[in-house]
């Protein structure tokens, strides 16, 4: 699946998920679950790799903890973009890949 298709269903699982709670999304939302989901990103990060409390857990328990809090930043982040009316894989491509072309 291509990463325009992925914002467009990122968007429709946060569509699911504020009519649930009875949010209201706007920029202000999504930027801070944006930094919510990195910050539990890094505690699950942290506990994988044996830097904070929980790290004693099973360590398939902790990778998927991992994998899940990624989805989510990756999930929000989408959903933002969708939200703003942003073309994620032609941003990226514009401030990424003038790195990949050939220095004259």
């Amino acid at each position: 699946m291509d990463l325009s298709e992925l914002q467009k269903r990122a968007k429709t699982v946060n569509d699911i998920y504020v009519d649930r709670f009875n949010l209201e999304r706007d920029g202000l939302f999504l930027i801070g679950k944006l930094v919510e989901e990195v910050g539990e990103v890094t505690a699950a990060y942290l506990k994988l790799h044996g830097r904070a409390r929980g790290a004693d857990a099973d360590r398939e328990s902790l990778r998927a903890n991992f994998e899940d809090e990624m989805a989510d930043v990756l999930g929000f982040l989408l959903v933002l973009a969708e939200a703003e009316g942003v073309d994620l894989p032609a941003a990226f491509d514009k401030k990424w890949g003038k790195y990949l072309e050939p220095k004259l």
